[in-house]
């Protein structure tokens, strides 16, 4: 029996600004759309062709990025497709989202400086480059949950020499 695969990795522009709201059980959820180009040759002209694509992201990785989430912000997105299946007014409806796993910030826009930040929502943990986005400022009249730890760390490792033969599982 062949096992289904469900892997999406995009790289695109976010198209609006990012859209962060919590749950009732308050877990974190912001929504985007990327726009995603596609050259193509129609006779001898190149032209672009351009797909809008939802993007979901969860949890702590969703609270961490929303401020960096910016329209026109380049970025690269790993994850899965999900289905959603509703009727509305009788009629059966269906959309398809990325749920995205792995948010990493490629480029900046033209008034921000460029960063090279990513966030892994499997493993929980940030890493930034040397460079650093700045967070745009949020209305004071929205929503915002209380503060999270933004700028957690990757603990250093320098190498497998700092484990012993025991240590390691395979």
């Amino acid at each position: 029996m062949a096992t289904d695969i469900n892997i999406v990795v995009l790289v695109g522009r976010l198209t609006r600004e990012s859209d962060l709201k919590y749950t009732n059980s308050g877990t974190a959820v912001c929504k985007f759309s990327l726009a995603v180009n596609r050259r193509k040759r129609t006779g001898d002209k190149w032209e672009d062709e351009v797909s809008f694509i939802d993007v979901v992201l969860w949890g702590k990785s969703a609270e961490a990025l929303h401020p960096y989430l910016d329209k026109g912000k380049q970025v690269s997105i790993a994850g899965e497709l999900r289905q959603s299946r509703w009727e509305q007014d009788g009629l059966s409806r269906s959309k398809i989202e990325v749920i995205a796993n792995t948010v990493e910030l490629l480029g900046g826009q033209g008034n921000s400086q460029q960063s090279g930040n990513s966030y892994n929502s499997n493993q929980g943990s940030a890493r930034q480059s040397s460079y650093s986005s700045k967070p745009r400022t949020e209305d004071a009249s929205q929503n915002k949950a209380p503060e999270s730890n933004q700028e957690s760390k990757v603990p250093s490792f320098n190498g497998p020499e700092e484990f012993d033969d025991e240590d390691i599982p395979f």
